[in-house]
């Protein structure tokens, strides 16, 4: 039955003792109405499913992915302040894939959708794990690593295996505009499709869906942003899940 509805992946590590119940990974997943062409891995940060990030999954399915989403917090007390990044982030989305994939979607049809440090994320899953198609959106680490023992993406972007796409807003101050340039540099030594996007007075981000004036004038350049990045979005997965 398409629609929305919550479900669990198990994570591949099961923990230290064999004879526990495994580890479980609470998914938000969002079905096509008819057969699914591929599968999309949604990473975002924050605690909540909001409407606009549950309106881009509808989106998504409505286009014939099987949109999935990790509760990436499933971890943390309710009003932990942690950052989540790292091993267990990248844990969840291996949780996330082979729910899909278990599901019969091939895993070169997966893609993933990162935001900031999930962002992040999704650039690195794309140099090891073999997805189709990642976005990127105001992925941070670019010259600075995120944490200790994880590449910075000028680093990591050369060993890309799957295409990207990077989405950033110029004025965003945690994605200088010289970085983001030097990661330009850094993905054209890929040897797959690659490409970087800003968006020209957007400080953070440029993937939200656009809240348009009240008299429905649509010609705001941050509205006109955020529609075309939307659109990069959907086609960057239309073009490569094949």
């Amino acid at each position: 039955m398409s629609g929305i509805f919550t479900d669990s992946a198990v994570l591949r590590a099961l923990g230290e003792h064999p004879d526990e119940p495994p580890v479980r990974v609470p998914l938000t997943a969002v079905e096509p109405d008819g057969p699914a062409r591929g599968g999309i891995v949604v990473l975002h940060e924050s605690r909540e499913f909001t409407d606009n990030l549950l309106a881009l999954m509808r989106s998504l399915a409505a286009e014939g992915w099987l949109t999935v989403a990790p509760h990436l917090f499933h971890r943390e007390p309710l009003h932990s302040t942690a950052e989540v990044f790292g091993d267990n982030l990248f844990a969840d989305f291996d949780a996330a894939f082979g729910w899909l994939t278990a599901r019969g979607v091939y895993p070169d049809c997966v893609g993933v959708l990162g935001f900031d440090d999930a962002g992040t994320a999704a650039l690195l899953v794309a140099t090891s794990r073999p997805v189709g198609a990642a976005v990127s959106v105001s992925a941070r680490g670019i010259v600075h690593p995120l944490a200790e023992g994880a590449p910075a993406l000028v680093d990591a972007a050369p060993r890309l295996q799957a295409p990207w796409l990077g989405l950033y807003g110029e004025d965003d101050p945690g994605t200088p505009r010289q970085e983001v340039e030097r990661l330009r540099d850094a993905i054209a030594r890929a040897e797959v499709a690659t490409l970087v996007v800003s968006y020209s007075g957007l400080e953070h981000r440029a993937d939200e869906p656009p809240e348009f004036p009240v008299d429905g004038d649509d010609n705001d350049p941050a509205a006109q942003a955020m529609m075309d990045a939307q659109r990069r979005i959907f086609d960057w997965f239309d073009g490569n899940l094949r």
